[in-house]
């Protein structure tokens, strides 16, 4: 695993920054959507559409909004080192339009065990009789509305990763439900750790 807490976080970020070091700017740019500023020696990159910049030489992720303080700060522990993993592993490669439970991908048992259960049920708990919550909060970061559930838009995370929330809302007969998708392809682009803790972010982001 490389999300860990202590020594092991650390650890690991300190492995993806070494491993990004050594890498083609331009590669990197052109495979995870980012552009790289030569001036500067960094990336800017989109992250839920707020712009964030990574710099190896100086071994910093920052950001210029509200919003990437949230990102960067508050839940750094989800973000700065799939941030890493997503420059270090992305692919130019399209996506399938195929959304899968990241449950049901190969190694996506760990959805299920322990500490790693997505906290889907505060969603449901939250927005299950405000829709319109659910979706302006969306909106927020750029979540782009779809048809499905009684509600449900798509985030970008990531360019090359998007993450479809949906929200069934709560009725006389049935308690509400919430769930999270992402694109069949998402795997091509993290590891299963970092699909975690991607998925976390976008359910944080929303509570």
């Amino acid at each position: 695993m490389l999300v860990g807490e202590g020594r092991d976080w650390l650890e690991g970020e300190e492995r993806a920054w070494d491993i990004l070091c050594e890498l083609s700017p331009q590669d990197v740019g052109h495979r995870a959507k980012a552009v790289y500023d030569e001036l500067f020696g960094r990336y800017v990159l989109p992250l839920f559409n707020e712009e964030i910049s990574v710099s190896p030489k100086d071994r910093q992720i920052r950001g210029n909004s509200l919003a990437a303080d949230l990102l960067l700060n508050e839940l750094h522990y989800y973000s700065r080192l799939s941030i890493l993993w997503y420059l270090i592993q992305s692919k130019d490669v399209p996506l399938s339009g195929n959304l899968v439970n990241p449950s049901h991908m190969i190694g996506g048992l760990m959805f299920e065990r322990g500490s790693h259960i997505l906290p889907l049920e505060e969603i449901a708990k939250r927005y299950g009789s405000d829709v319109q919550g659910f979706l302006q909060r969306g909106v927020k970061f750029s979540g782009e509305q779809l048809n499905y559930g009684d509600a449900s838009f798509r985030l970008y995370p990531f360019p090359r990763v998007p993450v479809v929330l949906l929200l069934w809302k709560s009725d006389e007969e049935f308690p509400a439900n919430a769930d999270l998708l992402f694109d069949s392809t998402c795997s091509i682009h993290l590891p299963m750790d970092i699909i975690w803790s991607t998925a976390m972010m976008s359910i944080l982001i929303m509570l």
